[in-house]
């Protein structure tokens, strides 16, 4: 198959560098950086430059960028793409994208499926990108129509040199609703987390829960800003619970209040062992 990549960045390279480890597919890509398209062309990662006169060539195009810039992409090349090609965007929020391209894809006769690989590193860029980085994990398809089986299994078809490891099918809201909780919150509360003045000396005192809670504070302020406020609805939604639950610890502890809190603390483990098991 022919495979465009917009985006050469950790996602989209990843996905350049799977695809290219078979020499029956040939993909072409763009990136608005030119130093990562040299190291992509130096690494064999890609066979062209994709462009308005070949992108109808492509039985699937992939845009890795960020939500804006995806939309902006796909609205400006929407002209050139031809009827059997298919566009996945492979980005962290979905109504905001999928509400435009869906309708974008129809008025000029193009596939159009929402989509969002479920892994990262902490680092960005060509050059932190690995050909396994999707091997055994999930892809979250968010098709127009849940019940367009054609659509969905072409698009993993498409999918399938990647070898994820599942494909969670759904609508956007869906995705948004858990993707505040699952990724959104996380980063939010690590990137809170370590402003307390105490952790500037932490060295020595800190072991697996503090690098566990602090991993991923360290992030990319531009996309997270994009992607918080494109999702801020079911994001403050959670924030709004997770402020509520801590302030039921404080007032217990503040209140010298013993059996709130271990009740809070037994109910918070029963939550966890229900949802995830017993993991050590």
């Amino acid at each position: 198959m022919t495979v465009g990549i917009v985006g050469l960045g950790l996602i989209g390279g990843s996905f350049a560098k799977a695809y290219s480890e078979n020499d029956d597919h040939k993909v072409i890509a763009y990136d608005i950086d030119e130093q990562a398209m040299q190291a992509a062309y130096e690494q064999k990662l890609i066979d062209g430059k994709l462009d308005e006169n070949n992108i109808s060539s492509c039985d699937l195009v992939l845009v890795a960028l960020y939500p804006q810039a995806a939309i902006d992409y796909i609205e400006k090349m929407a002209p050139r793409i031809g009827d059997k090609t298919m566009v996945i965007d492979c980005c962290g929020v979905k109504k905001f994208v999928c509400d435009k391209c869906f309708k974008i894809a129809k008025e000029n006769s193009f596939t159009f499926i929402g989509g969002h690989p479920m892994a990262g590193r902490h680092f960005s860029g060509l050059e932190y990108s690995t050909k396994t980085m999707y091997n055994g994990a999930s892809m979250v398809l968010v098709p127009e129509n849940l019940n367009d089986t054609e659509v969905i299994d072409r698009a993993k078809k498409l999918l399938s040199p990647i070898k994820f490891g599942k494909f969670t099918i759904c609508d956007a809201q869906r995705h948004d609703a858990m993707i505040a909780f699952t990724s959104q919150m996380a980063h939010v509360v690590s990137n809170a987390y370590v402003k307390s003045p105490t952790a500037k000396n932490h060295d020595g005192f800190s072991a697996g829960s503090y690098k566990d809670l602090t991993r991923v504070a360290w992030l990319n302020e531009n996309m997270w800003t994009e992607l918080f406020l494109e999702n801020k609805e079911c994001l403050v939604e959670e924030l709004d619970y997770f402020i509520k639950s801590l302030t039921e610890y404080k007032t217990a502890m503040e209140n010298d209040d013993a059996a709130t809190l271990k009740k809070l603390l037994a109910d918070g483990k029963k939550c966890k062992e229900d949802i995830d098991g017993i993991t050590f």
